[in-house]
């Protein structure tokens, strides 16, 4: 079965209240079976245009990685995000 990723491209505008996304968001993915592959990190921008971060969540399929991106405790704590960052999230399926 391929896996399932979300995939956050990320420009952070307040680092203060954006802390609080990350402290919340870990570990309610990481419950509902997300694996933390890329989550910041050294990027360099080889073509085109980017964000400042880059995230890489895995998760055992792509049904699992769309269930927890809906899961209502996670998109609580995703408008924590939404206000305090301007990104793009993908959840995609894996080969």
């Amino acid at each position: 079965m391929p896996k399932g990723y979300i995939i956050g491209h990320i420009t952070v505008r307040d680092p203060e209240a954006y802390r609080e996304y990350i402290e919340r968001d870990t570990p309610i993915l990481q419950a509902l079976g997300g694996r933390f592959v890329v989550r910041g990190g050294q990027a360099q921008v080889m073509e085109g245009e980017t964000f400042q971060r880059h995230v890489v969540i895995e998760f055992d399929s792509y049904q699992q990685a769309l269930d927890a991106y809906n899961d209502p405790g996670y998109q609580e704590v995703a408008d924590i995000r939404r206000r305090t960052a301007d990104s793009v999230i993908l959840v995609v399926e894996g080969t």
